[in-house]
């Protein structure tokens, strides 16, 4: 997971660390080279009177050529104009691995504040990089206020549970793999087939209720999807079933009218939580979707499938800060099991520290 973008930050910071010795080398060159015409100036101080010979000596440094280069050799200051050519390779490396633009602003004012003109000690000026890059990072992500289950446990019932995105996005699989979650902590689930606008859609979730033995609130094909999800609400009532999940149509986030629908669905149904589903090798596509729809309906949280497969890692880096809601998921593969609680620190390991 990540290895792309994991060995291109890594490449990334070991070339500034680089360019920054590389340069210290040039600068200390500069000062021995600097000192010769001191002497030459010495031999025509000679000739001059005491007065002169006085005024100058005053004028010249007062560090020695020893001095000056201990100091070169225990600290580095990085400029600001130093800062914006280094950070340019990372740039391109978060760039490249669908890291948000305004993410990676971010990541640049962090790092700044870090390196730029604090005295930073000589070869570990890479480890610094790294660390102040993992800081940053962290500091991207929106942690969940609360935990899923303990949270429906505590709940009155049912509590209802939207799941949205575009097609594709792997809502379905989603509602399945949540089910048996949710089962696996011993929680009853209705599903509602709220995907009225494919016919196709109420086959494929009926197969998952069929396979996990759960009860599927389904009306026939073009059906008014927010009646579906009423009904489900609805039967979950009056059955004392802990939890209903609603499969909602994939919609292009451009698409008024099924965001018109969605919003009736989420007015009729009032959702306790609404999650948005997407791809996460999708990368900058992913983060404008889920954008768009937190603007329309305002989403709580995210889940992020194919996550096993994204080598690049971008979205899950960007899309918490962005639209300022938490990553309450993962989807690490094709199996019912294959969910996962996400972790902000497994993420910064998967990043190789």
């Amino acid at each position: 997971m990540f290895k792309f973008l994991k060995n291109k930050i890594k490449d990334a910071v070991k070339n500034i660390s680089k360019n920054v010795e590389e340069k210290e080398q040039e600068e200390t060159t500069e000062i021995i080279k600097e000192e010769k015409p001191i002497k030459e100036e010495k031999t025509i101080i000679e000739k001059e009177t005491k007065e002169k010979i006085e005024k100058i000596i005053e004028e010249k440094p007062k560090k020695s050529l020893a001095s000056k280069i201990k100091e070169k050799i225990t600290t580095k200051r990085i400029s600001e104009k130093e800062f914006e050519e280094l950070f340019w390779e990372l740039e391109l490396a978060l760039l490249e691995n669908n890291v948000a633009v305004e993410v990676i602003e971010k990541i640049k004012q962090e790092l700044k504040v870090d390196l730029v003109d604090n005295p930073l000690e000589k070869n570990k000026i890479e480890d610094i990089i790294e660390n102040s890059l993992k800081e940053t990072i962290k500091d991207l992500f929106k942690e969940p206020d609360f935990n899923l289950i303990e949270k429906i446990k505590e709940s009155e019932k049912p509590y209802v549970i939207l799941l949205l995105g575009v097609n594709g996005s792997g809502k379905t699989t989603t509602v399945a793999k949540l089910t048996k979650l949710l089962q696996t902590n011993k929680l009853s689930v209705t599903l509602a087939a709220a995907d009225t606008f494919r016919a196709a859609a109420i086959d494929q979730i009926q197969s998952w209720a069929d396979k996990l033995d759960v009860k599927l609130i389904k009306h026939d094909y073009g059906a008014d999807a927010a009646a579906v999800a009423f009904d489900a609400v609805k039967h979950a009532k009056a059955k004392k079933i802990d939890v209903v999940l609603i499969d909602t149509a994939g919609r292009m986030h451009s698409n008024i009218n099924l965001r018109d629908e969605l919003k009736k669905i989420v007015r009729i149904a009032k959702p306790d939580l609404k999650i948005f589903v997407g791809e996460s090798i999708t990368g900058n596509d992913c983060i404008e979707q889920a954008t768009t729809f937190n603007e329309a309906v305002e989403i709580d949280g995210i889940i992020l499938s194919k996550a096993d497969i994204d080598e690049k890692g971008g979205t899950a880096i960007s899309i918490s800060h962005v639209t300022d809601k938490p990553i309450l998921y993962l989807g690490t593969g094709q199996e019912l099991k294959d969910i996962e609680k996400f972790n902000v620190s497994k993420l910064i390991e998967n990043l190789g520290w």
